[in-house]
């Protein structure tokens, strides 16, 4: 089970936030799902973007296009600062049984894109994490650069749903991790990645039903906002 953008269905919690990725660490789940962006003078924070703030918050903020000190001025509704992917390390070394999956969103530009890797890339080096992350992203360069920068065992999968597990294999990915609408359209995708020693996650997988299907399907990763109902899923 993967604590989509961290176990933030616990009370005072929040998404992409370190109480949610210190939530999933106490209940024992397998992985936090956490998105990456790079604010507009070079800061790389966790939180799902592109906007920080409510649509109607007339105050909200496109992360991207705001420099760092503006973007912790706006506080996550449980108090928190948004953390920067240093601080969310740091907390996630002290939670060495609770792996990492740290997705890169997409940004302007090829170039930019390429920045945002390598500063991830090194990021997890400093903090002593390699072997206990997992790239994702939509964006086909992204997932590109990290197999090209990153250590050659660092797995990368891709999420945007439209390439065959074999051409998936081809590029050097680690597996798919694509939606349960995508997988419930091919779910034949699932048994291919498998026969091609690919790994399969699903996401986001929030209702019993697609959680069942799911298992019986033999998926290797489940991302979800409820990992307690996926836990009962599986008992």
């Amino acid at each position: 089970i993967i604590a989509h953008r961290g176990h933030h269905s616990v009370k005072g919690a929040e998404e992409n936030s370190i109480s949610a990725l210190r939530a999933a660490h106490e209940a024992g789940l397998y992985a936090v799902e956490c998105d990456v962006n790079m604010t507009s003078d070079g800061e790389l924070v966790v939180v799902h973007g592109p906007w920080l703030g409510k649509k109607d918050d007339p105050d909200r903020l496109n992360v991207q296009r705001t420099d760092f000190a503006t973007l912790r001025s706006k506080r996550l509704a449980n108090g928190e600062q948004v953390p920067t992917l240093d601080e969310f390390l740091e907390v996630a070394a002290e939670c060495p049984d609770t792996k990492l999956v740290i997705e890169v969103k997409d940004h302007a530009t090829p170039q930019i894109e390429t920045e945002v890797v390598r500063k991830v890339i090194a990021a997890v080096k400093h903090h002593k994490l390699q072997d206990m992350v997992t790239y994702i992203a939509f964006r086909q360069h992204v997932c590109d650069e990290f197999v090209r920068l990153a250590p050659s065992d660092t797995p990368v999968m891709y999420l945007s749903g439209n390439l065959t597990p074999e051409y998936v294999k081809g590029l050097g990915y680690a597996g798919i991790s694509y939606s349960v609408d995508a997988l419930r359209r091919l779910p034949r995708w699932i048994e291919e990645a498998h026969k091609l020693g690919l790994e399969v996650s699903i996401w986001t997988v929030n209702c019993s039903d697609d959680a069942s299907w799911a298992v019986k399907q033999g998926v290797d990763y489940i991302t979800t906002d409820k990992p307690s109902m996926v836990e009962r899923v599986l008992e």
